[in-house]
């Protein structure tokens, strides 16, 4: 039972050391996948989407990520029209606090609430996406960043859902809520 719980604790804290990688050696596609992976803020945020859908449970298993997936490519398509988002970085960092808050609590609301809620901040995260799109071809980078995004939701699902079958489960996926709340923090300060 405990790796687990030392898989769990090392997804949520693991920050890689590159940078993005360059989509004229790598390409778009390569490049678009790497980028929510390079990102500790991305990371916890949606692995904790992942989590919070297992806490609340039905519908919320595929709501809650197709909501912030979807979004997310409102969110991407915006800044590649060059519609401003006031605020993007902020609420990356909230979302990270946020959506682990909302797992340490086990804050149980109706799916639509939840659904709206991860979706606004997927828009943030698709929108930031976007602005550093660099020299990468759209298509490939944001099919990539959403595949890994839904790889990354699938993480906090499989883990959270492993984790639900142990006897301590339930305090194991609220206190990996409580260490991605703080993570968001820890990010929010430099770190």
């Amino acid at each position: 039972m405990k790796l687990p719980l030392y898989t769990a604790a090392a997804t949520l804290i693991a920050s890689p050391a590159l940078a993005h990688l360059d989509p004229g050696t790598h390409g778009s596609l390569a490049a678009g996948l790497s980028h929510p992976v390079f990102g500790l803020d991305h990371i916890l945020a949606m692995v904790s989407v992942g989590l919070w859908a297992v806490v609340l449970g039905g519908r919320a298993l595929w709501a809650l990520p197709a909501a912030f997936v979807g979004a997310m490519v409102l969110g991407y398509g915006a800044a590649l029209a060059g519609m401003p988002l006031p605020a993007v970085e902020p609420m990356v960092l909230a979302s990270v606090f946020i959506l682990g808050l909302a797992v340490a609590l086990a804050f149980a609301v109706p799916l639509g609430a939840a659904a709206g809620l991860v979706a606004l901040f997927g828009v943030f995260h698709g929108h930031a996406h976007g602005g550093e799109l660099g020299a990468a071809g759209a298509l490939q980078f944001g099919v990539g960043f959403m595949l890994a995004t839904a790889a990354l939701h699938a993480v906090g699902v499989a883990v959270a859902s492993l984790l639900a079958r142990a006897d301590i489960g339930t305090k194991v996926i609220r206190a990996l809520g409580g260490i991605a709340a703080l993570g968001g923090i820890w990010v929010a300060l430099g770190g």
